[in-house]
């Protein structure tokens, strides 16, 4: 090998060192500040409490250690903010710690995680306590986490800010929200044009009082629809299958549904409970508030009625159209009853166009003096139930009970305009909870009653006694953080749902929803969005569609019209699923079915929440084999297994089943006992599954 000369070696060597000297900054490029507080945050937090801007989570100037900050963002308990970065930032900055009006019985932890790797963890904090000054160099990073953690007897108002928090980027860059790019891949086939029963095989009513009941059939219009064996009082209009009525004898009827038209027939069983027990399936329809919130209007309610039945859903089982908050005027008329406002003309025709639908209707109330979105409650400090502008203006100070209360006037004035379901919201109380309970069973109506929000597990009994479904948890957010703690984490409220009385987790995040922000596509996944259906029938939730109708797109609609899949919620036996195994990052649900059959729910949390990392989506994720052992089921032998999303026979298999789950997805299966002859979901008949 020939030798480089000495000279020209040296040479070289000081010419790569002068490059090594110039090179920075022949390619420094220039950098600008990015305060967090200039971003649209509600964009990039996943938190289950909303986020604040250049204040505490209270609304009120951040204070940390006495020290106030007039610049950055107000988290509350658990709180994870994504951004993707994508290599363009240098810096990350801030001053962070518990407010000085924090819960002082709150500890909180605070981490920044870039690619993985927690780069930052701050010592553990708490009210009074000095803010921590942070300094990350970003440098390579593509997507970075922040997460705080929270730990204490009581977190309510648990407060943290990130004060005078900063981005230094490079050049024009700016921070992203974590994209949500994945393929909305449909699972259900199209519903066929041969005609398919889909309500409930079990329908409650009080003696005496009207009964409404439209039946839920799909397949090619027009169609015939008939009920045969209805008791005494009941009648059915066979083209839009409307039964109404009255029955006046407390017992148990067995009708026949059946439905016919250019491509065949069908039947179903009917049970007509007439007793002291109504919604015996949870209930299913829309919620105004996550489309809409106070913007809400007849016209938007209208719009959303008319969609359910253009867009099929009807059909699917798909029932109730809820008001929310902000439809309520002052009060009036001849039970001096709360009265709509402006925004809702002719309430009664408009209840009575919506149930000529073959829809039921619902509106929010609370016993408060003041609702949560400044309308007047249940309740007033004047005997004649004024609210004056001057409590509208200081809403908050007037979210108590006040001295005089006014249930049964409400009652009856809902029970006049034909309302069928009543949201009734405030930090609940058992006592409140069951006068509105009485006033609306003594109404001459059977009025659905649900309570919201964050039930008291200890009064779990209570509960069940006085109301048809309670809020198990905050309100729900768009995340998967969100829909985590609101559906993954209620086991223990599983023994207390059932028919008549069911545990609520809030609202469906499908669709375009407003929850923290503007109306904007969900930020579940779509297998996070497939994961949320399943464990929602699995546990025999409400299901209340949450984003306006008539914006679904064809993948949001294919997830609510699976009929097998709210087959499983609807079941009449309404036992809720209970959480048999979490191993290796994956759950196990099993729901006991009442024609002896077994609905299972296989998750792929990939164990969120157990280390700092897993709060956080980093885009190289992948799915997970597992092997379900029915042993671990208390499930011995052969069975028949089905793809209930994808309405499809797996085979019969004998003692274990192996599949990949997607990142936080599911494999919804069925399981039949005899692996020959089976029900098939949603037919009267014996034979193989359609």
């Amino acid at each position: 090998m020939n030798k480089v000369p000495n000279m020209l070696r040296a040479y070289m060597l000081r010419s790569c060192l002068l490059w090594l000297w110039i090179a920075p900054a022949a390619y420094a490029q220039p950098t600008r500040i990015i305060w967090m507080d200039d971003l649209n945050i509600r964009s990039f937090s996943e938190g289950i409490a909303s986020v604040s801007v250049n204040a505490n989570a209270g609304g009120e100037p951040m204070m940390m250690g006495g020290a106030r900050f007039n610049r950055g963002v107000g988290l509350q308990s658990l709180s994870v903010l994504s951004f993707l970065l994508d290599g363009g930032a240098n810096t990350f900055r801030a001053s962070v710690g518990a407010d000085d009006k924090a819960n002082a019985n709150a500890r909180f932890t605070f981490y920044v995680i870039g690619d993985r790797k927690v780069l930052f963890e701050a010592r553990e904090m708490r009210q009074g306590d000095a803010p921590q000054k942070v300094s990350v160099d970003l440098t390579g990073i593509k997507r970075l986490g922040l997460l705080v953690k929270v730990t204490g007897a009581l977190v309510f108002n648990a407060y943290f800010d990130l004060a005078e928090a900063q981005f230094v980027m490079i050049g024009d860059r700016a921070p992203q929200p974590m994209p949500n790019a994945d393929e909305k891949h449909l699972l259900t086939p199209a519903t066929p044009q041969t005609p398919r029963i889909n309500s409930p095989s079990v329908f409650g009513a009080r003696p005496g009082n009207p009964f409404l009941l439209a039946v839920a059939a799909t397949g090619q219009r027009p169609m015939y629809l008939a009920a045969e064996g209805l008791p005494e009082g009941l009648s059915i209009d066979s083209a839009t299958g409307i039964i109404s009525g009255k029955v006046g004898k407390q017992d148990n009827y067995t009708v026949t549904l059946k439905a016919r038209n250019a491509f065949g027939e069908t039947a179903k069983k009917l049970r007509v409970a007439i007793g002291d027990t109504i919604a015996l399936t949870p209930p299913m329809g829309w919620n105004g508030w996550n489309s809409w919130a106070k913007e809400i209007d007849r016209e938007k309610v209208m719009n959303s009625a008319q969609a359910m039945v253009r867009m099929g859903l009807r059909d699917h089982g798909w029932t109730y159209v809820n008001i929310d908050d902000a439809w309520q005027g002052q009060r009036g008329g001849q039970w001096n009853a709360i009265q709509p406002n402006a925004k809702f003309p002719d309430f009664k025709q408009m209840v009575d166009q919506i149930h000529a639908l073959g829809l039921k209707m619902g509106v929010y109330s609370t016993p408060w003096i003041s609702s949560y979105a400044g309308y007047v409650g249940g309740s007033s400090d004047f005997e004649n139930g004024a609210y004056p502008e001057s409590i509208r203006n200081n809403k908050r100070a007037f979210r108590r009970i006040g001295k005089y209360r006014f249930e049964v006037d409400d009652a009856q004035q809902m029970a006049d305009w034909g309302i069928d379901y009543l949201k009734y919201d405030w930090r609940l109380q058992v006592s409140s909870a069951e006068r509105m309970s009485d006033a609306l069973r003594k109404s001459g109506r059977d009025i659905v009653y649900s309570l919201s929000n964050a039930a008291s597990f200890a009064d779990a009994k209570d509960w069940a006694r006085v109301s048809n479904l309670w809020r198990t948890g905050s309100d729900i957010r768009d995340s998967w953080l969100s829909l985590y703690h609101s559906v993954f984490t209620i086991d223990k409220w599983g023994p207390y749902g059932g028919p008549g009385h069911w545990n609520d987790p809030d609202m469906l995040i499908l669709g375009h929803v407003t929850t923290g922000s503007g109306l904007h596509p969900t930020r579940l996944t779509p297998d996070e969005q497939y994961a949320h259906v399943s464990l929602f029938c699995l546990l025999s939730s409400p299901l209340l569609i949450g984003c306006p109708i008539d914006q679904m797109d064809a993948f949001t609609l294919n997830l609510l019209t699976n009929d097998e899949v709210i087959e499983i919620d609807q079941d009449p036996q309404g036992r809720s699923a209970r959480l048999l195994a979490d191993e290796n990052g994956v759950q196990v649900w099993l729901k006991p079915l009442e024609d002896g059959s077994y609905a299972v729910g296989l998750f792929n949390p990939d164990n969120y929440s157990k280390t700092p990392q897993t709060f956080f989506r980093w885009g190289d994720e992948g799915s997970k084999n597992y092997r379900l052992e029915f042993e671990k089921l208390s499930l011995t032998g052969k069975w028949r297994l089905r793809d209930v999303w994808k309405q499809r026979d797996l085979g019969v298999f004998d003692h274990a089943f192996d599949t990949d789950i997607r990142h936080h997805g599911v494999v919804l299966l069925r399981m039949f006992s005899n692996p020959t002859t089976q029900r098939a979901p949603g037919d009267s008949t014996l034979g193989p599954d359609r």
